[in-house]
């Protein structure tokens, strides 16, 4: 008998019982490499010692409050945060699509307590995703996600992600703001040249827009910085949608932006429920801690730095599959040539127990948790070896 849920996913049959570092395993002890750590939300890895000691610790105190109270562990990551990024001020959120929506209204009303209640319309990029909220899906402008669900929301003009001059000859007197992902992750793994972001930020600047950077995926230590707009300099945003390995593998996210554009964010014009609830914040605390912690992020650029020289090679043995290694950090693609299908290759690379995923523009994705090894990389890009000389041609 089918299970008694929508049928929006396709999981495969294996199911896990639990998870150490960047291991998965079955109830039967079957042990899986997980190079995809719930598509990079598991940071730190499976079950972190620190992160499942804070957790413990708080559900044997205080679960909810809402945020008609104050959550002292909230106060403090909000100050780690805006210590370590460009951003002034914090709003919680469950997840990343409601960190979106939450940049999306931050813009709109920062031109409209501005005396611009004529600039609403927001610039997007062709490959984008930024949720599968209502908003979000329109944002994103991705026709599979849109059909059956209305009419598509007014207000967002497109782009090819990467062209300045389109970007520039789209703004309008109605524009408000861009939105983009600093490196694509559903898109394809597709990460602009830095001047693309240095560009948007001058347009902005020019224009007087909100520059909105989507770091749900990106973010978190994922690109071996904090966040990944912070490998280019000249290029902050305004605001900057989080979430995914911000919570370690606990539901969270967070809209960061700065005082002038959060300054009509106040009581009454936005909330949840949940967000930034007692759970969620002791958890953030021990990742953020984790991730600025000395040593850390140059880990993650040490080892991403080594699996891209690997799967370079892995590339010229399989050239006639792989075009291109993409990607920035640990957040990786490898796309293939016409005729391949990335999916087959997931389904490969987990019959030899190794954990990937699929991206649009052809590409396989891998965004493993931050805590892999070189010894670990070695492990996967063998196995991936294996599996691409298997892969047939659809």
């Amino acid at each position: 008998m089918p299970a008694p849920m929508m049928d929006t996913y396709a999981p495969p049959e294996v199911v896990f019982d639990h998870g150490k570092g960047v291991r998965l395993f079955t109830a039967e002890g079957d042990s899986y490499l997980d190079c995809i750590s719930g598509i990079a939300v598991n940071c730190l890895g499976h079950a972190h010692p620190k992160a499942v000691a804070a957790l413990q610790g708080q559900a044997s105190k205080l679960w909810h409050l809402s945020n008609m109270f104050k959550v002292p562990a909230g106060i403090d990551l909000a100050k780690k945060l805006t210590d370590n990024t460009f951003a002034d001020r914090v709003f919680f959120t469950n997840s990343g699509a409601e960190a979106v929506e939450c940049a999306l209204k931050t813009a709109r009303k920062y031109q409209f307590d501005n005396g611009n209640p004529q600039r609403y319309r927001i610039i997007t990029f062709q490959g984008a995703f930024h949720g599968r909220t209502y908003g979000a899906i329109n944002a994103g402008g991705n026709p599979a996600y849109l059909k059956g669900f209305g009419p598509a929301m007014e207000g967002f003009d497109q782009v090819e992600f990467g062209d300045l001059d389109a970007t520039r000859n789209a703004i309008s007197d109605e524009t408000a703001a861009i939105i983009v992902e600093p490196v694509q992750g559903e898109g394809g793994v597709r990460a602009p040249e830095d001047a693309f972001l240095r560009g948007l930020r001058q347009l902005c600047d020019e224009h007087g827009l909100m520059l909105i950077y989507d770091e749900v995926q990106s973010g978190a230590g994922r690109t071996g910085k904090l966040f990944a707009h912070q490998w280019v300099e000249g290029a902050e945003p305004d605001i900057m949608a989080a979430a995914k390995g911000l919570g370690g593998g606990f539901p969270m996210g967070a809209c960061l932006a700065t005082e002038a554009a959060a300054q009509g964010m106040i009581v009454g014009t936005h909330g949840s429920t949940y967000g930034g609830g007692p759970l969620a914040m002791a958890v953030g605390n021990v990742v953020l801690d984790e991730l600025i912690s000395e040593g850390f992020l140059e880990g993650v650029v040490d080892v991403s730095n080594f699996m891209r020289q690997q799967l370079h090679g892995l590339m010229d043995r399989h050239s006639d599959k792989v075009v291109e290694v993409r990607g920035k950090g640990l957040l990786i693609g490898l796309k293939l040539k016409d005729g391949y299908n990335p999916k087959k290759l997931v389904g490969l690379a987990r019959d030899r127990n190794l954990l990937i995923g699929a991206a649009g523009d052809n590409v396989s994705r891998m965004a493993p948790p931050l805590v892999l090894t070189k010894e670990d990389a070695s492990e996967a890009i063998a196995i991936l070896d294996d599996a691409l000389g298997a892969l047939q041609a659809d």
